[in-house]
């Protein structure tokens, strides 16, 4: 498995599947979950009216519509409460059951935004932790051609994911890290 960090818009990403940090509702907002609603279409929220929402944690499959990629894979990360309300196991919850649709689905790439550190307030660099070792933690259950593309919005959080991809596999000399 390969992981590649970036800087891209999420919603222009040619992938099999992008991530959508979503709302329990899954009708949309602000922020990744707003963006992938408006560049889907209005199908995407026609498809997730008609699946009664996702609980915290878990993940939820839809078409891509109008987007580069042919699925979204819907999310709903935690809201940040200081770390004593099960925050960390349900971060990377969304990590694991969005990879575990995409294995169930036959996707070979998957888009990830940074989960719950924009308005849901999870601190950005505990966050990278929980992604980093999440994915990595599921290599075994992919296949070794899979792609898991972690896509910043700015430019510490790109910093994060590397410094931690470096710690864990060793410094690659590039954005892209081999799982082994």
């Amino acid at each position: 498995m390969k992981i590649i960090v970036v800087n891209e818009d999420i919603t222009k990403m040619d992938v099999d599947a992008v991530v959508n940090a979503a709302k329990n509702s899954l009708r949309g907002g602000s922020g990744v979950d707003g963006a992938i609603h408006k560049a889907a279409g209005p199908h995407l929220l026609s498809e997730c009216m008609t699946l009664g929402g996702c609980e915290t944690g878990k993940a939820v499959i839809t078409g891509g519509y109008d987007l580069p990629a042919k699925y979204v894979i819907h999310t709903v990360g935690p809201v940040w409460n200081g770390g004593g309300d099960n925050e960390a196991e349900l971060l990377a919850g969304c990590y694991r059951n969005s990879l575990a649709l995409a294995r169930e689905h036959d996707l070979h790439s998957v888009a990830f935004p940074a989960i719950s550190t924009g308005i849901y307030g999870y601190p950005a660099d505990q966050a990278a932790d929980i992604a980093v070792d999440t994915v990595i933690g599921m290599a075994g259950d992919l296949p070794e051609d899979f792609e898991v593309w972690l896509t910043a919005f700015n430019d510490e959080t790109r910093q994060l994911y590397l410094d931690r991809l470096r710690a864990r596999l060793g410094d690659s000399g590039d954005d892209t890290f081999r799982v082994p």
